[in-house]
């Protein structure tokens, strides 16, 4: 079992070194799971995703009249649902709502994104005593996902953009998949979680395709039972992403490409079956399509139902 987990992890890993992801976080480059809220069966929810960015930046990200202004906000419909104890389905159908402004010229689109589905299988799934007592428990999903191409890609969009990043659409346009790690260990109260994927995107009808993207977070966390049914969990971390070039008909896009590291502050509460959190993504270090993208810090609310 332990050769198993490890091959898949390496893979992955091994895998980003081939191709090292589109803008990294925002439109169509957007790709987040985060902490689960803590489930038995089933959970829907609603997740709230505000993204922003400053693109055709000059030599060492410099600005001029030509510097646009770009917010990526997402309204997000997800839900997960356990199949006895070794199988467990993620959906992800967003609403998205773009806009981006220049010399007091705004322009804005919105509309449906690209639906995502996620199967994961598990691996892992241990509870032991250690030390005085103490339980510690541990769990290791592995899974793969499907993207489809129902968010609207516009070819104008792209070559309109010039200098500018194939960034401002509602969707890739493409069929696309993951490979993904999900692993929690915790300590009576105190635990860490941490998350990888890998994105392989393929071309679109325009013969366009994005470039593959890997991104691996990790968080750790306390749960502090406040009452019998009302639980605080705050939560810090580090989310990394890395994407690489772009290709136009075969041709490398020197304007993509590149990676983030972010830090992740926030915090989780549960009352019964209803729970409510939310992170806060500063910006550590960056370097996005060859310096000419600046990506700005990010914010994320959720409300879940869980039955």
């Amino acid at each position: 079992m332990k050769k198993i987990i490890l091959t898949f992890i390496l893979s992955i890993l091994t895998l980003t070194g081939i191709r090292a992801c589109d803008i990294c976080g925002c439109g169509v480059g957007s790709y987040y799971l985060g902490i689960l809220p803590d489930f038995s069966k089933r959970f829907v929810g609603l997740r709230y995703q505000y993204k922003t960015l400053q693109s055709h930046l000059g030599p060492h990200g410099t600005t001029s009249y030509l510097t646009t202004a770009e917010t990526y906000q997402t309204a997000e419909l997800w839900g997960g649902w356990n199949l006895g104890k070794r199988f467990r389905i993620l959906g992800f159908v967003p609403m998205n709502f773009n806009s981006k402004s220049n010399q007091g010229i705004v322009q804005r689109q919105s509309g449906l994104g690209d639906i995502a589905v996620i199967g994961f299988y598990n691996l892992l799934d241990k509870q032991q005593t250690v030390g005085n007592g103490k339980l510690l428990v541990q769990s290791l999903w592995v899974g793969a996902g499907i993207k489809g191409p129902t968010g609207r890609y516009e070819q104008a969009a792209k070559q309109a953009g010039g200098e500018s990043p194939n960034n401002y659409q509602l969707g890739t346009g493409s069929m696309d998949f993951t490979m993904n790690v999900m692993y929690d260990v915790r300590l009576m109260d105190a635990g860490i979680n941490a998350n990888l994927s890998y994105k392989m995107n393929t071309t679109n009808h325009y013969d366009y395709r994005y470039g593959n993207k890997f991104t691996a977070n990790i968080l750790a966390y306390y749960k502090f039972r406040v009452r019998e049914k009302l639980t605080l969990a705050p939560d810090a971390g580090v989310l990394y992403e890395a994407a690489a070039k772009d290709l136009d008909a075969g041709m490398q896009m020197d304007i993509s490409g590149g990676h983030t590291l972010m830090g992740t502050v926030g915090a989780e509460v549960t009352m019964g079956k209803i729970s409510i959190g939310g992170n806060f993504q500063p910006v550590i270090n960056q370097s996005l399509a060859e310096m000419r993208v600046k990506a700005g810090n990010r914010m994320m609310i959720h409300t879940t139902v869980l039955f």
